[in-house]
């Protein structure tokens, strides 16, 4: 999430394309926010479309595809900028993250969320 965050803003100052994938950087930083930090969810003023779409990503494998087409999207400004950027980073590490993600979907193993980040439990402890 920093890393899209930083990459974001610094890419954001390029002159052609590349603003457009830096823009998508940073909104992928807030999604990973939202996505890893369920809490925000009920203490942020968020629409339902927005907290439907969040929670749609509970299982290990939901998580791995939105990882992965975070990462392809920013793949593809390597297609579409002739010099690579840095945001090269941001896609690696989406992609690592995609990857580890698929792998404990496929051995099986469920995703544990954490009181602390705002998993199962946090709303008897707000109230």
């Amino acid at each position: 999430m920093f890393l899209c965050f930083a990459l974001g803003i610094a890419n954001i100052f390029h002159i052609g394309v590349v603003i457009v994938f830096s823009i998508i950087c940073l909104v992928s930083a807030f999604v990973i926010l939202f996505l890893e930090i369920p809490l925000l969810l009920r203490i942020c003023p968020t629409s339902e479309k927005f907290d439907a779409f969040i929670r749609r990503f509970e299982t290990n494998f939901m998580r791995a595809a939105i990882y992965g087409v975070m990462s392809i999207v920013q793949w593809l400004s390597l297609i579409v900028h002739p010099r690579p950027t840095s945001l090269i980073a941001a896609a690696v590490v989406l992609m690592i993250t995609a990857l580890f993600y698929a792998l404990a979907g496929v051995k099986g193993q469920g995703f544990v969320g954490s009181k602390t980040l705002g998993g199962h439990g946090v709303a008897q402890m707000i109230v």
